[in-house]
């Protein structure tokens, strides 16, 4: 059994510090009203972003907006988390503020804003514990991935129709309990007989690098964190034994 022997900050409200870490976020433009909307990301800062967004599409392409405000301030939320300065709570409402901000510059332009490329995600089958899902679908968002969120408790086939039908770049599956994952492999092999060799990510409370690499198409997910980079890597056309093998060694 683990013992605590810092008791320092056992009692810490961190969304009471949450001020202090956005304080050492750092400046992503020189541009101030592209700088303020980063900032709103930082903050997490729904109500504010529209405002900012308008003020800001006066005078600059739609497209300039997102790519030189919105997307930095994402990338220095992900660092924020990257570094364990972040939680749950501040990563979901900073999504949500990027999500708004896009949906302006959308509106703007008269088109969705194009994707890098498409990752499925689930909780599976019989599993309703999302938690790891939904930091999994926040940082995707935030990285430019179009995320197809099946949601918890998915039955096998309709993961695998959904692969069928969206062609993702990646799969991504969480599951907390031992009884849960199972589905994994059943999902990998019915994936297999269509020929959708898809680099399949699963992670959760249960899931041991040992379980997921014992099927073709696995690949370990230890923290939610890594999930951006390996869909990059998917998007960059490596197969999925090369991301295992970059990831799980």
């Amino acid at each position: 059994m683990k013992y605590i022997s810092e008791t320092a900050t056992i009692f810490t409200r961190y969304d009471k510090n949450i001020e202090g870490l956005q304080k050492k976020a750092r400046n992503v433009s020189e541009d101030v009203v592209l700088q303020k909307l980063a900032d709103c990301l930082v903050h997490g800062n729904e109500d504010e972003i529209e405002e900012i967004v308008r003020e800001a599409l006066v005078t600059r392409d739609p497209m300039d907006v997102i790519n030189k405000g919105l997307l930095p301030g994402m990338k220095e939320v992900s660092r924020l988390w990257d570094e364990g300065a972040y939680f749950l709570p501040q990563v979901i409402l900073s999504s949500d503020a990027m999500i708004a901000g896009i949906a302006l510059c959308e509106a703007k332009m008269g088109r969705p804003v194009e994707k890098k490329a498409k990752v499925v995600t689930h909780t599976a089958e019989g599993d309703i514990h999302d938690l790891g899902q939904v930091i999994v679908n926040a940082l995707l968002n935030a990285a430019g991935f179009e995320v197809i969120n099946l949601g918890a408790d998915v039955p096998v086939d309709e993961v695998v129709e959904a692969c069928r039908i969206h062609k993702p770049v990646m799969l991504s599956g969480t599951a907390l309990m031992t009884t849960t994952m199972t589905a994994f492999p059943k999902i990998a092999a019915k994936l297999k007989q269509l020929n959708l060799t898809i680099p399949f990510v699963c992670g959760g409370g249960a899931v041991s690098e040992g379980f997921v690499t014992s099927f073709e198409l696995g690949i370990w997910g230890k923290e939610a964190s890594q999930a951006s980079g390996m869909a990059e890597d998917a998007l960059s056309g490596l197969s999925w034994t090369e991301i295992r093998t970059k990831w799980n060694g």
